[in-house]
């Protein structure tokens, strides 16, 4: 028996969990036409099968027609999800693992547009700046039928063979009604007093408990503390928080603190990088003793060692590590194997929850196995045959080809041109609040060391470097350089600099500063703050009709926040035509998508963003060397099958290019890239 905090079992009313780690409710947006199937549950099997003692799916299941999810959410108002439910609580349950799904109702937190085009409702009549419906205010029809619905939705998750459910209330419909800041009822459901603010969720508890009676597992997912003037106070929370302990019908609580009705207020709930860790730990402690109630909790806690502490001194009794077993889903079977220093970290960069917010898929920016279970493996099986394996470059999407590589048993040699590894990624670090992405290098570095992966800095590779090898493979993973060719006047211009030149420190920021983004990604905004921080007026202008399209929500409010009080103004549907010398002063002709019009502005400096084009020489130097001809087959590829292609039958090494050496694109791409290629090799 483990003397560790975290391996201690913990009893939950009638069910023991066989440890306490759990990741908290979360939609990765996996399901299919609002079912939760295949991938869903191959997802959630995949961290039970590595240890974690209960998995709380959905984020969350809508009860009812006229709560349309926002992203691709379980729709947990049909009849149809119940054996889909099974499978996949099936799936958890033959690993030991617990199951619980988390219900709700959106409330005025979704749009009258989606689903079946029924109004939203809310106990309030204010539009929620986030999603921006005007919802209906809410009847007493209304609440009759979606308290039936609540009743309904947890009996279908009952007969799925779920152990319990969680109950939303933050943001959602049922805090709406308990928040002072958004109940403008009257009448018993009213925002005066606490007790009508309680009401309708007590009488959500009620219904539920009568339908599936007292042994099945319910609690709550709620705001203890919104942290914002006229809503719930902490004092306030904890006073709900005794109440929800003392109704009987609640048999744990999942503390969180903040509100989510703005990116910014949901970005202080869920913190992204360069944030601080675990800033509401303390709190659910608070909550705990206050109730002695089992308490849950989880808000950037992506360490063993935190997770560790929170058991250890009593705040909680199950620790949420959800963005961190995305990153890494065998955590749990780390610690038991004493292997932590193995544990790939999570690097609070959400990449997972902005794409969602976007209405794309949950991916980890760093673990391209995560989400795609049925096709990647998040461990690598030993190849049959020991081959020679050559990389060039030893950015993200190179280092992830010299782990995959290594653990596969391949004799590994990596070239890079610099002295350190890292790429791009190394100047993104140059960033202080973006520190932590340093670690996705840090972590490959580790395990290529423990795995004798041969490394030759300070090199600059040409083919016959290569070639001298007698390679097997060579993946070429050279990256790009920043594009200063603008498109319109069809030359490169001497008289810009690149965000890259800022970023760096090559180039000091001028005081007068033109920053044109065309790529909508993080460098332009990085290289806005680090000229604003020294006084620089800054003009960050894009041709697009948003500005950073590619920073999501999460991440741009930091930036936000570092530039608000700074000589920072946003231009939008305005393109950069040329640059041209003007005495010591550079003369922009700016244009617009839009229209004829023109104009010109004066700057002391010119910024471009402009993406990169791919450092591609040594690729086509061995191009005609190889088997394959650089040829890729792209439906192996898409279904995760090795590659055959042969081309050149006097080729003596199947050559491939990853990650920015091909195009422009992001890490998550490069080392997705570099997984799907070498898994089979």
């Amino acid at each position: 028996m483990s003397n560790d905090p975290l391996l201690q079992p913990f009893q939950l009313k009638h069910m023991t969990l066989k440890n306490r780690i759990m990741t908290t409710s979360h939609e990765p947006a996996y399901p299919e036409q609002g079912m939760p199937k295949e991938r869903y549950a191959a997802y959630h099997a995949e961290r039970a099968k590595a240890g974690v003692a209960l998995a709380m799916t959905a984020g969350s299941a809508a009860v009812s027609k006229d709560s349309p999810p926002v992203f691709n959410n379980i729709l947990a108002y049909k009849d149809e999800v119940v054996p889909h439910i099974q499978r996949l609580t099936d799936a958890c349950h033959e690993h030991g693992c617990a199951v619980m799904i988390q219900l709700t109702h959106l409330g005025r937190r979704t749009g009258w547009n989606k689903g079946d085009w029924l109004p939203s409702v809310s106990s309030s009549k204010h539009r929620e700046p986030a999603h921006r419906s005007f919802p209906k205010l809410i009847e007493d029809w209304d609440i009759e039928r979606i308290i039936s619905d609540f009743a309904d939705a947890t009996e279908r998750m009952k007969a799925g063979g779920m152990d319990g459910i969680e109950l939303q209330v933050y943001g959602h419909l049922l805090d709406q009604f308990w928040s002072p800041l958004t109940n403008d009822l009257e009448g018993p459901y009213g925002g005066q007093s606490l007790e009508s603010r309680l009401k309708f969720p007590m009488d959500v508890l009620k219904a539920i408990r009568k339908r599936v009676g007292d042994e099945f597992i319910v609690g709550l997912r709620y705001t203890a503390d919104e942290a914002e003037a006229g809503g719930i106070s902490p004092e306030e929370g904890i006073e709900i928080s005794k109440r929800l302990a003392d109704s009987g019908m609640v048999d744990f609580l999942n503390v969180i603190r903040g509100r989510i009705h703005t990116d910014p207020a949901m970005t202080d709930v869920i913190p992204v990088q360069g944030m601080k860790n675990a800033p509401h730990l303390d709190f659910a402690g608070e909550v705990k003793k206050a109730t002695g109630m089992p308490t849950f909790h989880a808000a950037k806690i992506p360490d063993v060692a935190t997770a560790r502490h929170a058991v250890q001194v009593g705040l909680l009794d199950m620790v949420g590590m959800t963005r961190a077993h995305m990153a890494d889903p065998h955590i749990v079977k780390k610690i038991v194997e004493g292997r932590e220093d193995d544990i790939r970290p999570c690097v609070g960069a959400t990449y997972c929850l902005d794409r969602i917010y976007q209405a794309g898929e949950a991916l980890c920016l760093h673990n391209a196995a995560t989400g795609r279970e049925l096709t990647m493996p998040h461990e690598i099986a030993p190849a049959a045959e020991r081959k020679k394996v050559v990389i060039v470059g030893a950015g993200p999407g190179g280092l992830e080809a010299a782990r995959v590589a290594a653990e596969r048993g391949h004799d590994v040699t990596v070239f890079e041109a610099q002295p350190d590894p890292g790429g791009q990624i190394r100047l993104t670090a140059q960033n202080p609040r973006r520190r932590e992405m340093i670690s996705i290098i840090d972590w490959r570095m580790a395990q290529c060391a423990a795995r004798d992966v041969e490394f030759r800095f300070n090199t600059w590779a040409e083919a016959g470097d290569v070639t001298a090898l007698n390679p097997d493979v060579v993946i070429v993973a050279t990256g790009g350089m920043p594009n200063v060719e603008l498109f319109e006047s069809g030359t490169e211009s001497d008289l810009v600099v690149t965000a890259w030149d800022l970023i760096s420190g090559d180039v000091k920021p001028g005081q007068n500063i033109l920053i044109y983004d065309e790529s909508g990604d993080h460098p332009a905004l990085m290289a806005a703050e680090l000229a604003a921080e020294t006084g620089a007026k800054v003009e960050v202008m894009t041709p697009d009709r948003v500005f950073a399209p590619d920073i999501m929500a999460m991440n741009l409010v930091p930036y936000m926040r570092a530039l608000q009080d700074k000589d920072v103004t946003f231009t939008v549907t305005r393109r950069l035509l040329d640059v041209a010398r003007e005495g010591n002063l550079l003369n922009a002709t700016i244009g617009t998508d839009y229209s004829d019009f023109t104009s010109h502005k004066t700057y002391d400096q010119v910024v471009v963003n402009y993406g990169t084009l791919p450092l591609d020489d040594l690729y086509f130097d061995l191009k005609p060397l190889s088997s394959n001809e650089g040829a890729v087959d792209y439906d192996a590829l898409i279904e995760g099958r090795g590659q055959g292609i042969e081309r050149n039958a006097e080729g003596g090494f199947q050559l491939f290019r990853i990650g920015d050496a091909v195009s422009a694109r992001n890490t998550h791409a490069a080392i997705y890239d570099a997984l799907r290629l070498v898994k089979d090799i």
